[in-house]
């Protein structure tokens, strides 16, 4: 086990190229005035400040905690052209949904999306037919044009071979379609990198506390650095409101007689040790609307999710006895009870999904991304899925050139204008990129192991190599953090230097997949604690 001895001494000069700090960062924002400010760091919030950037415009991007540190990192870690969809016949959504789903896994982060094979087991007394399943994973597969194979049926006994743990009694086929993976906190910083990259300035860890007006018209934010408490402001031609869940929280600052526009719905999951390698997921149909997942992800199994209309604050949304129960009824209708122990479960949490207001179930709403306009000119963004980020931004972007007036379009590039296609940094194949880490080892020394060469490979893409040349130059940081998980110390020392951790939490959390494995030991922490300290 790591103790603090254990612990990389670096010094205290900060890393070649590494971020600026937060005071200069602070003074940049305080002493400009941007034509965009973000406010909110959550993926819709990201994907506006990358596109809005891109089109020329002096961009601010600011979140209350860490960036992607709430719903963008608490979803089910799906690219999905969303197959319960066809249901409601929204064939042009599919579609749609399957373009941005290829697009993203393919040519904008191969790097960080991985194809999954997905089961649908069709059970005696189930709510659906093997007949209608069958035909619904076709039209499922046609509507991606075909690209990742046919959909069909296949024997239960066939799936049993690729997921060992799949309850056969009663099984009578199994449809079986392709969709994608990810790990949703990595793409978020990532496309918080592209941001910055395109020319955006970021701040996360600061608080707004209240807007700035101009003759009545909402021109910037104050705020208030949580990590230290330094109080200052950020002078914007147009705020967008991009909270997330606490978008109406923010609305009720631009104007305190505003009626609420959203309603959430808590999403749980857990994380389970896997009894037995899967290759493949489960998709079980629960009802005529909803799926339970069963997912294999970063070693682990990911179970989920639930879906239940959320009233309380959203910062204290939170996985319940009652969430956890029905989890695990729920995938007990597709797999074996030794995979399901509660002794294998290593992590939960929940997420807040942002719907339309409206009555009716929550299950049923449309994932619609929603923008407004406020009293004061605020522009308030709310609702979507992760797998059309990119689309969510460019619909922005055609929002703020249409605006009354026009105050930003003289200064944009239109959307048309840019790639359509523009991927995220570190973009390469991530078995080139672990082929290379492995055989490009220090010499002499010990040479990378093939499991941190592959954790590295798919989180980083081809930045991983500036973690391995960290990793050379300082052995000390070439050391496991936990001798169960793949990662390493110089993966902690980039976080802090490249990719704005602030918090322990922030690396065991988002940077890295300590946390979700259960080894976010108070040793680890405690550990991560003083390399972060470092910095200064």
């Amino acid at each position: 086990m790591t103790t603090l001895q254990s612990v990389p001494a670096l010094g205290t000069h900060p890393a070649s190229g590494s971020l600026p700090s937060r005071a200069e960062t602070r003074d940049q924002l305080s002493r400009a005035t941007y034509d965009l400010l973000v406010i909110g760091g959550g993926i819709l919030g990201i994907s506006t400040a990358w596109h809005a950037a891109q089109s020329g415009l002096r961009v601010a991007l600011v979140d209350a905690g860490d960036f992607a540190g709430a719903t963008s990192s608490a979803s089910s870690k799906l690219l999905h052209g969303g197959l319960r969809y066809l249901q409601t016949g929204a064939v042009k959504l599919v579609a749609e949904n399957h373009f941005e789903r290829r697009a993203v896994s393919r040519e904008v982060a191969p790097h960080l999306a991985n194809p999954l094979t997905f089961y649908l087991p069709v059970y005696k007394g189930g709510p659906h037919g093997a007949a209608k399943l069958g035909a619904g994973v076709f039209a499922y597969s046609a509507l991606s044009a075909f690209g990742d194979g046919v959909g069909h049926v296949i024997s239960p006994a066939k799936a049993q071979r690729d997921v060992p743990e799949l309850r056969t009694d009663d099984l009578k086929a199994v449809a079986v379609y392709r969709d994608d993976q990810m790990n949703d906190a990595r793409m978020a910083l990532m496309t918080v990198r592209a941001a910055v990259d395109a020319g955006a300035v970021v701040l996360n860890h600061a608080a707004v506390t209240g807007l700035r007006f101009t003759r009545g018209r909402v021109t910037g934010a104050e705020l208030k650095d949580s990590s230290d408490g330094t109080e200052f402001g950020v002078d914007a031609r147009l705020v967008l409101n991009a909270t997330g869940p606490w978008v109406d929280h923010l609305r009720k600052m631009e104007d305190p007689n505003a009626a609420p526009s959203i309603r959430l719905s808590k999403g749980a999951h857990l994380v389970l040790k896997r009894t037995r390698p899967w290759r493949a997921a489960l998709a079980t149909p629960i009802d005529k609307y909803r799926i339970t997942f069963a997912l294999p992800w970063e070693d682990m199994l990911l179970l989920g999710t639930t879906d239940e209309e959320y009233e309380g604050d959203p910062a204290d949304v939170s996985v319940t006895e009652a969430d956890t129960a029905q989890i695990l009824d729920e995938a007990a209708f597709s797999i074996k009870d030794q995979q399901l122990s509660r002794d294998l479960i290593t992590y939960s949490f929940a997420g807040l999904r942002v719907l339309p207001g409206g009555p009716g179930d929550t299950s049923k709403a449309k994932r619609e991304t929603v923008v407004t306009e406020g009293r004061g000119g605020m522009l308030s963004v709310a609702g979507g899925k992760w797998t059309t980020f990119r689309h969510i931004g460019r619909t922005v972007m055609n929002k703020l050139a249409a605006l009354p007036g026009h105050p930003l379009a003289e200064d944009m590039e239109p959307m048309n204008r840019l790639p359509r296609k523009l991927p995220l940094p570190g973009i390469a194949n991530p078995n080139a990129v672990a082929h290379r880490l492995l055989i490009d080892g220090p010499a002499p020394g010990p040479r990378m192991a093939p499991d941190t060469a592959r954790h590295l490979a798919t989180h980083y893409g081809s930045l991983a190599f500036d973690i391995a040349r960290l990793a050379n130059e300082n052995p000390a940081l070439a050391e496991r953090v936990h001798p169960d998980a793949p990662e390493i110390w110089a993966q902690v020392a980039y976080a802090r230097d490249h990719e704005w951790a602030e918090t322990a939490d922030d690396v065991l959390r988002r940077r890295t997949t300590l946390t979700i494995r259960g080894l976010a030991t108070d040793d680890v922490r405690e550990g991560v604690e003083k390399l972060l300290a470092d910095r200064d």
